[in-house]
């Protein structure tokens, strides 16, 4: 990169320095990163310098450029400046506050950081802060473009070009076609062949599920990106849709299964989550592979474990059984339950406690359909509380004894007509959703009017904001001011008997109107 001469020019150096520079070993004792000759370099080599927000990095690649080592940086907090000396493949770099210098150097000690997949070492610097000529316009150009990147604007024209090199270290996943669950530790599974992933966020957005993950290094983004954009994480479903996100740090609040940063473990589960062992090497090589043609049990089984969830001896996630705890208990019933956890799986059984009536036992079809109502469901509102939803370490739920009245709190859905999912290949499987404020509604009779539905979706104690009806009027959209209002309507109506036997389906949608 041309110009870094200027760089080193344009900065007021204390004789210490200038002797650092100009030492002959200086790359054996820029370890002490003071004045040093040749003699006493095996002393220094033990000594450390104190924390302070300069780092110094030492042995970068010939070809490494200015936005490559600010990247090393960037995942921890603001870089205030840096200053390369191109012949000796070192460089200064100045974080905005000592504390992100030091959460910096405490992950690299545990993983080493890579520039063009050369190792290169960083410690802290004997210097509080790199005095900078205004002079050095380049370095500060490339400095202004990464935090307007980071605070959100855009950069100008002329260091988007110095940008270009470093790209961002933080790639947006969209996953089309999800039907089965896709957790944050599967998506730290596959990524991590690329690089270091440091952080990752999991959300819904436009009813999809969406991640942002960063990695150490911006080309490790680029490698993932061009390698995985595309590709079907488990066989024919669950497809990775990848950009580049236009932020460049994630700023991560809580470890937990929707988000996580790996370098800070200390961090809050928040909002009573479990805070989840954030390494579970739960995966096997075949299961693994990102592409190979996977099982889906053995998929949803590794999805779980990788997420912390389930014992990983033995059966590890064979188990269809759901815990759902913190229920609304005046209200809620073992078909409520049913309705509701069936836009998932087909539920098979389902107990309230009969001592614990908040929290019930639901039986799914098998684990994946169990680990896919989970990761929708869990976290949502039913009745005015928020639902916790985990796996049980139950393989059945138990019916009880003949002759025995549990007072209605035990109910077997085996033989149920309203399973979804009973037909192989059904179309309800490519049309799993999370809960989300509009509803498609199906099986509508053609007699039956736009006023009539919103009658029926208002009664049921929703506000109906908008209503679509499809081409051929046997389907429609409907939409509710909040995603409770809607979970309700579709328990309350969900197979409703709309006159002529025909009886309403109703789940949730992925558009809005």
């Amino acid at each position: 990169m041309d110009g870094i001469s200027d760089v080193a020019v344009g900065v007021k150096r204390g004789s210490d320095e200038l002797s650092m520079y100009n030492s002959p070993n200086s790359g054996v004792s820029s370890i002490s990163d003071g004045a040093s000759n040749g003699s006493d370099s095996k002393k220094l080599r033990v000594e450390e310098a104190p924390p302070s927000r300069v780092l110094h990095i030492r042995k970068l690649p010939n070809e490494a450029s200015e936005t490559e080592v600010i990247a090393l940086g960037l995942p921890f907090g603001k870089v205030t400046n840096i200053l390369t000396l191109k012949g000796k493949n070192q460089a200064f770099l100045e974080m905005g506050t000592e504390e992100a210098a030091i959460t910096m150097v405490n992950y690299y000690t545990t993983v080493n950081p890579h520039i063009r997949n050369v190792p290169v070492f960083i410690q802290y610097s004997n210097h509080k802060e790199l005095k900078t000529d205004a002079g050095n316009q380049r370095t500060q150009a490339v400095l202004q473009a990464v935090s307007a990147v980071q605070s959100g604007g855009s950069p100008s024209s002329d260091v988007q070009e110095a940008l270009a090199a470093a790209s961002s270290p933080v790639l947006r996943i969209i996953i089309d076609n999800m039907f089965y669950p896709v957790t944050l530790d599967v998506l730290q599974q596959i990524f991590s062949k690329f690089g270091t992933v440091m952080k990752i966020i999991t959300f819904t957005k436009n009813n999809q599920f969406q991640a942002l993950l960063q990695f150490s290094d911006p080309v490790n983004a680029q490698q993932a990106k061009l390698a995985l954009d595309g590709q079907n994480i488990y066989n024919s479903c669950c497809t990775l849709r990848i950009d580049f996100s236009k932020l460049v740090n994630l700023n991560v609040k809580y470890n937990n299964d929707k988000s996580r940063d790996y370098t800070r473990p200390e961090l809050p589960a928040g909002d009573g989550q479990p805070n989840l062992d954030s390494a579970v090497a739960a995966f096997s090589k075949d299961s693994n592979s990102l592409l190979g043609a996977l099982n889906p049990l053995s998929a949803a089984a590794a999805a779980a474990a990788a997420a912390g969830r389930v014992a990983l001896a033995g059966q590890a996630g064979s188990s269809g059984v759901l815990l759902v705890s913190n229920l609304n208990e005046e209200m809620v019933a073992p078909q409520s339950l049913f309705t509701l956890f069936g836009v998932y799986g087909d539920v098979q059984r389902v107990k309230i406690l009969y001592n614990k009536k908040d929290s019930a036992l639901i039986q799914m079809s098998d684990a994946n359909q169990a680990q896919l109502a989970m990761s929708h469901l869990n976290g949502q509102k039913m009745y005015g509380k928020i639902i916790r939803v985990t796996l049980s370490k139950h393989q059945t739920v138990a019916l009880p004894r003949d002759g025995l009245d549990d007072q209605g709190l035990t109910k077997d859905f085996a033989n149920s007509p309203l399973h979804r999912f009973k037909k192989p290949g059904s179309k309800n499987f490519q049309n799993i959703f999370p809960p989300s404020s509009t509803l498609h509604l199906s099986n509508v009779p053609q007699d039956v009017a736009e006023e009539d539905l919103r009658l029926l979706f208002s009664n049921a104690g929703g506000t109906v904001k908008a209503f679509k009806f499809f081409q051929d009027r046997k389907m429609a959209l409907i939409q509710t001011s909040t995603v409770e209002e809607a979970i309700q309507a579709l328990i309350d109506l969900h197979n409703y008997n709309m006159g002529g036997n025909q009886h309403l389906r109703v789940s949730f949608s992925k558009s809005t109107i």
